[in-house]
């Protein structure tokens, strides 16, 4: 499976930057995008290993639940 990696800007506008079966080839680009990110620019960079491009989207929009921590 391939390795996605996304430009995402609020409201949660996905940009597809690249497409790479390495995973440390894809963990460096993002870490290359993050690190050359303008301090007032809010986007974030992410990495996303899916089957396909409209599945690693699907991922990346998808709202998250919280977590809870220590409930029992």
């Amino acid at each position: 499976m391939p390795y996605f990696v996304y430009q995402i800007a609020e409201p949660r506008q996905l940009t597809h930057l690249n497409t790479t079966s390495d995973y440390k080839e894809a963990r460096a680009l993002v870490r290359k995008l993050r690190s050359e990110r303008p301090a007032e620019v809010s986007d974030d960079y992410r990495l996303m290993f899916a089957p396909t491009e409209a599945e690693a989207e699907r991922l990346l929009s998808t709202p998250r639940d919280e977590r809870v921590i220590g409930e029992d």
